[in-house]
């Protein structure tokens, strides 16, 4: 069989189109007398990795003309401490949305800190109540990376009804979601895992393959079906490089669409946050 001609998805550009419509619909809200929408940033500790994200945030919040503020703890900072600035920020009429950043110290759980953020203003979309709504499939504030996924093949005609989509990981952040968000558009879903017999013959049935599992290059070219759509979600580190899940030079010409580990998916998060928080703004406020 001859080659398939890959379109290999640019996340960076993707972003950029969709900052330009979140920044059009900010400046008619101003325009109109109302306050811009405001996101919340919360940095526990010195963590460099995470100091860099939250300056990524702030720039990207500043460009569509959304304000942003971050508030610092320090790392000795108990999960007493945390939960009252999230108690603070959730009564602040002026915070429209709330990102705790990750990883938080020990001794402080994420997940308590995450249940204890208002749902209508959890624009990382985790707290159990928009967990639900996703699950019913009610309007709701949904995780970032799984709706950047959704609109990547929204964007690139990526037909979902009846497709076959396939789904290499069950976490709460990607896996779980983004099989919900491909169920409720009518694609049949298989949610696979470490104890999944025959991994890559229920890959090769897949129309939409989504790779979240963290394992570095592990869809190899003879899992993938010819034309297929393929999302790869993975970062990993190998010999001082950042890889995917999938085997992306491999998958050049298998694929129908592919994304790639750098320049994805990652920055269609980030465009993710500013819309969830949009979207918070407009329902609290009732733009």
């Amino acid at each position: 069989m001859a080659p398939l001609e890959t379109v290999v998805v640019d996340g960076k550009s993707l972003s950029q189109e969709i900052r330009g419509e979140l920044a059009e619909e900010i400046r008619k809200l101003v325009e109109a007398g109302r306050r811009p929408p405001c996101l919340a940033v919360v940095l526990v500790g010195d963590n460099a990795a995470s100091a860099s994200y939250i300056k990524g945030k702030r720039r990207a919040c500043a460009r569509i003309g959304m304000e942003s503020v971050e508030r610092d703890l320090p790392g000795s900072a108990s999960e007493a401490d945390v939960l009252a600035l999230v108690d603070e920020l959730n009564r602040d009429d002026g915070v429209d949305g709330i990102l705790v950043q990750l990883p938080l110290p020990a001794g402080v759980s994420a997940a308590r800190v995450a249940f204890a953020i208002d749902p209508a203003k959890d624009v990382d979309g985790l707290h159990p109540v928009n967990a639900g709504r996703l699950l019913q499939g009610v309007p709701g504030l949904y995780a970032c990376t799984p709706c950047g996924i959704l609109e990547v093949l929204d964007r690139h005609g990526v037909e979902l009804e009846g497709a076959r989509a396939v789904v290499l990981g069950r976490s709460e952040i990607v896996g779980k979601p983004v099989s919900l968000l491909l169920l409720h558009r009518h694609a049949t879903v298989t949610v696979c895992h470490s104890r999944t017999r025959d991994l890559p013959a229920v890959c090769r049935e897949a129309d939409v393959l989504v790779a979240a599992v963290g394992r570095p290059r592990l869809v190899q070219p003879d899992w993938v079906k010819p034309g297929a759509a393929v999302i790869d979600v993975g970062v990993n580190e190998v010999d001082g490089k950042l890889v995917g899940d999938v085997d992306f030079d491999g998958l050049l010409g298998v694929a129908g669409l592919l994304t790639p580990s750098r320049g994805g998916i990652g920055p269609m998060t980030i465009s993710m946050l500013l819309r969830n928080t949009l979207q918070a703004y407009r329902e609290r406020s009732g733009a």
